[in-house]
């Protein structure tokens, strides 16, 4: 047979390239071998260590080395930041890496991603119970007066802020809040646990009306703090004890302006914070009144902005008191001022404080007590009617309706009623303790 015509003959083969026998072998990703931290140590200034996986050291000229990681989103490289080395070791570097890795498999930028974390603890370190707290204080837009808000931040201050305060408040549960309370309530102060967790309850619900937490956690607890037992205030209703409270008032050996302040706490009967509270521009020594602003008095929110002043007819017992007062301390704005600054009143303690160094318990009497004392011994030994002496002492007007109809204010009646109320502890004071007795003084008629 003759030869196949498209057969090479030996001279052909020099055509064909010359091979070793073997196919070359295609580009092949290179191999890189995982770090040692001796490796990160000594990697040399301006270098770059790499790890595997986009995960590579960058040494700067200065020494100071950063984890840095390389990766490809939407067809880009791109370069995350992890940390400084040693700060953030070997393997919490790889840990970033792996969790970057995560992102891209799931069609995320871990950059961006790292981005809303740091701006979401940015937010949380911003949006602590404690800060949360302190801007509702420094709002006040409930409208608290003075001397409820310095309480209500000092108690957080006192049994809040050192357990949650630095806590993001959405990461307060239930249980968490609970912790302090406890703390409270096993010191037997079952009442300022109450409190405690009312104030809990108002922070957290601002957070929620701001949009920085889901829900008031503390409505959980309801039930969970032992209510404390509601006590009246001590008071001195018995009329046959009035002279001996008289007596010790006048006889107090402390300092004048406390004396005075146990005095026309007895005349006048006003709330323990309106009457330490009083300011000189209230007082008319022309018309003999007292004039509260309604924002001043214990009213609603609303009340308080639309409600009217509280006047409080001067006794000439009472004037008496106030123009000695104006001796003490008629140069500032306080009627009783603070020991350490007039510019502010004198502590809420200070009346109880008098009354236990004149030997009255808190069961027997206190600054509260000498409300229940005048509206007892008013109505059931002066015939004062409920309605003049309930407006005396500053209460809303009952009924559903309130004042929107009753807009009585008794003001005769009331001047009446005062200057009785004056005269009657008056004797108390002038005449010699043996033959001091409750003498009645009651009022022509009772019609008001």
């Amino acid at each position: 047979m003759g030869a196949y015509k498209g057969a090479l003959s030996p001279k052909s083969s020099k055509l064909l390239p010359k091979t070793s026998g073997a196919f070359p072998k295609p580009d092949m990703p290179k191999t890189v071998t995982p770090l040692t931290v001796q490796d990160c140590k000594n990697a040399a200034p301006g270098s770059k260590a790499f790890d595997g996986g986009g995960l590579y050291l960058e040494v700067a000229r200065s020494g100071s080395r950063y984890w840095y990681l390389k990766y490809r989103h939407n067809g880009a490289e791109r370069r995350m930041g992890i940390g400084p080395f040693p700060a953030i070791a070997l393997p919490a570097a790889r840990t970033a890496r792996d969790e970057a890795k995560a992102h891209l498999r799931a069609g995320r930028d871990p950059q961006q991603q790292q981005r809303v974390v740091v701006a979401s603890n940015q937010t949380a370190a911003a949006n602590t119970y404690e800060a949360i707290a302190r801007e509702l204080h420094q709002l006040n837009p409930l409208t608290w007066q003075d001397a409820h808000r310095e309480k209500w931040l000092a108690m957080q201050e006192r049994h809040l802020f050192a357990r949650i305060g630095s806590l993001p408040v959405t990461q307060i549960t239930a249980p968490i809040l609970l912790a302090p309370l406890r703390v409270v309530e096993q010191q037997g102060k079952h009442e300022t646990a109450t409190s405690l967790r009312q104030y809990a309850s108002q922070t957290l619900r601002y957070a929620v009306q701001t949009g920085r937490a889901e829900r008031d956690v503390s409505i959980d607890l309801r039930g969970a703090i032992r209510a404390p037992i509601q006590r009246s205030y001590g008071a001195v209703t018995d009329v046959e004890k009035l002279p001996e409270l008289i007596r010790a008032v006048h006889a107090y050996h402390g300092r004048s302006i406390t004396r005075e302040a146990l005095w026309l706490s007895a005349l006048l009967f006003q709330r323990p914070g309106n009457l330490r509270g009083l300011q000189w521009d209230w007082v008319s020594f022309s018309k003999h009144v007292i004039v509260i602003p309604s924002a001043e008095m214990k009213r609603t929110l609303r009340a308080k902005v639309q409600g009217k002043p509280h006047e409080v007819p001067l006794s000439s017992q009472a004037v008496d008191c106030l123009q000695r007062l104006k001796n003490l301390s008629g140069g500032g704005k306080y009627v009783f001022p603070s020991e350490r600054t007039g510019e502010r009143p004198m502590s809420d303690g200070t009346v109880n404080s008098a009354l236990r160094r004149l030997g009255y318990s808190k069961e027997e009497m206190t600054a509260h007590g000498f409300r229940a004392m005048a509206r007892t011994v008013l109505a059931e030994h002066h015939d004062i009617p409920e309605s003049v002496l309930e407006e005396l002492l500053g209460h809303g007007k009952p009924g559903p309706l309130g004042s929107a109809y009753d807009r009585t204010t008794w003001t005769r009646q009331r001047k009446e009623a005062m200057q009785a109320w004056g005269d009657f502890l008056d004797g108390f004071v002038t005449m010699p303790a043996k033959k001091a007795t409750a003498k009645v003084v009651r009022l022509a008629g009772r019609a008001a």
